[in-house]
């Protein structure tokens, strides 16, 4: 601000309500670890910790590859089969969905907001209660895994793609319409080239999130290398939880650099 020739600097204004929040927050805080049940470390506590770092230090590369059945590879691979179809189960199924929750596509309010509905009632379940569910439905397997990561990406994915579909140009669709395309023609041809490179980023970022999901649904048996690593754990085999931890933090890596690679490109 300028003032007789000479600059006035004003300060910002400071929120007199910065201090209530600093002390709601440090409040919700301390309530929040008071629920939180300590009685403190276990004697064997310390071994524990021993072990499973010597067995991460030193892990079994024996397990790596056994001839005669499972094996680390064989684990790892279901583990991406199992991600790889629960994300194309999702990214094909929740195209609908997308359409019918996107604002600007219908005429009625209510008929996007019943299809937002919808996707946020898919999202309110996690994946390991899907599993759970669909392995008392379909038995403990890979195909429980990949029911329950296909039907829960729904939820999120749709929700993504429908803001990709709101955020679109409307010009070339007008275009279209006046020419005298029909509703199908607009959207193939003006609303699909849109919003495909955006369906596409948003689809390979979930499957990195499905990788990780993958993980830890064979815990509960829901296929994967999870299966094999609670086995681990539960007979305290360290040597073999180490090579499992390892391979899981190799796959996720390379699955992430080429993810963000092809992402990259598309963007």
């Amino acid at each position: 601000m300028m003032k007789n020739g000479t600059t006035v600097i004003r300060k910002p204004r400071k929120n007199p309500y910065r201090w209530l929040i600093y002390i709601a927050l440090v409040l919700l805080y301390v309530w929040a670890f008071s629920g939180v049940p300590f009685t403190g470390f276990k004697e064997t506590a310390g071994q524990i910790m021993r072990s499973i770092v010597a067995g991460i230090f030193s892990p079994d590369w024996n397990y790596v590859y056994l001839p005669e059945g499972e094996d680390l590879l064989r684990g790892l691979m279901d583990t991406l089969a199992i991600s790889i179809l629960g994300t194309v189960i999702s990214a094909v199924i929740c195209i609908p969905f997308a359409f019918w929750a996107a604002r600007n596509i219908s005429r009625f309010r209510f008929i996007s907001g019943s299809g937002k509905m919808v996707l946020s009632f898919i999202r309110t379940f996690p994946e390991i209660i899907m599993a759970l569910l669909f392995i008392k439905a379909v038995g403990p397997g890979s195909f429980a895994g990949v029911l329950a990561l296909g039907l829960n990406s729904i939820g999120m994915l749709g929700k993504l793609y429908a803001d990709e579909v709101e955020a679109i140009d409307p010009g070339p669709s007008e275009a279209l319409m006046a020419s005298g395309a029909n509703r199908l023609q607009q959207l193939w041809y003006a609303v699909v080239p849109q919003v495909l490179p955006g369906f596409l980023n948003y689809t390979l970022y979930r499957f990195e999130i499905n990788v990780r999901s993958a993980t830890i649904l064979g815990v509960i048996g829901a296929g994967g290398i999870g299966t094999p690593l609670i086995f681990a754990l539960s007979t305290r085999n360290w040597p073999r939880v180490g090579i499992i931890l390892l391979g899981i933090i190799v796959m996720i890596t390379i699955i992430d650099l080429i993810s963000g690679y092809i992402r990259k490109k598309l963007v």
